[in-house]
């Protein structure tokens, strides 16, 4: 499909030279995974979802770089009206769904999905960190979503995600582009809903609400610098807050390897994953005694 990465040219020298490196690579995790999804019978409202926000990061490597030459993708106001528009016609359809349901599982689904595009901006960085909070998932809720397959649809993702990280891996021969970072965040969004709306359930919420904060933790950070950024550069007269944003890039300024910066973030991750079951468990042993 002759599908190529234009690199930004505020990058850095490293990134300069993956110019012109195949992207979409994401087709091959959502291909896997609707495929074991389909095969385990998960629930339909997360199979639209994921395909969903597969077609919206489609258009955006694809379809608009293609019929308007000069253009990287979509502008993100459509880009964000496409992905309420996606939420809501997969949500209100679940039965029994309340008006505050639909509306938190919305904005966790549409922070999780772009936090997690930010993240596939290095080799190796997005597939890894899905790997590991896709278990850490499991692990604060081993029952996740009874009713919708859940665990299902994140182990066939993670089953996706495995042959597109050996093409992923360091010097990248393909990118994962929007087709992919956007479906799958849009599941990791759904999955931050369940416990989030579990917590309320459990033997101690406040204790299950800080461990999903922690779960999430680098997907949070590297979501708010962004508009953080934004703000700052626009009411400050160019002025920023960080060196460079999505936060990961701002460890390339220091000069740190860019392997160095994924095995960071992916040791933060499974750091981040560990402590928020440990939090659980301390909080839940705490309410028994």
């Amino acid at each position: 499909m002759k599908s190529r990465q234009t690199v930004s040219k505020f990058l850095g020298e490293t990134h300069q030279a993956k110019q012109g490196t195949p992207t979409m690579g994401g087709l091959i995790i959502v291909f896997g995974a609707t495929a074991g999804m389909l095969a385990t019978n998960t629930d339909w409202h997360l199979i639209a979802l994921f395909l969903g926000f597969a077609f919206i990061g489609f258009a955006d490597d694809y379809i608009v770089p293609k019929l308007m030459p000069g253009k990287r993708g979509l502008g993100w106001i459509p880009k964000l009206a496409m992905q309420i528009g996606v939420c809501l016609a997969c949500l209100l359809t679940v039965p029994e769904s309340t008006p505050l349901e639909v509306g938190v599982t919305t904005f966790l689904v549409l922070f999780m999905a772009n936090a997690y595009n930010f993240a596939d901006g290095l080799d190796g960085l997005a597939g890894s960190l899905f790997i590991v909070l896709a278990f850490g998932i499991l692990i604060l809720h081993p029952s996740a979503a009874e009713g919708i397959a859940l665990p299902f649809a994140l182990l066939a993702i993670v089953g996706g995600t495995i042959p597109f990280l050996f093409l992923n891996a360091p010097p990248a021969r393909v990118f994962m582009g929007d087709v992919g970072s956007l479906a799958i965040g849009s599941i990791l969004g759904v999955s931050a809903s369940f416990l989030v709306f579990t917590a309320g359930d459990s033997t101690c919420p406040t204790g299950f609400y800080i461990a999903v904060g922690v779960l999430f933790f680098v997907m949070i950070a590297e979501l708010v610098p962004v508009p953080l950024q934004i703000l700052s550069v626009k009411l400050r007269k160019g002025k920023r807050l960080f060196p460079r944003t999505p936060i990961h890039h701002t460890f390339e300024v220091y000069k740190w390897p860019e392997s160095r910066i994924t095995w960071s973030f992916v040791l933060v991750q499974i750091v981040c994953a560990l402590t928020a079951y440990g939090i659980v468990e301390m909080a839940s042993t705490g309410v028994r005694k």
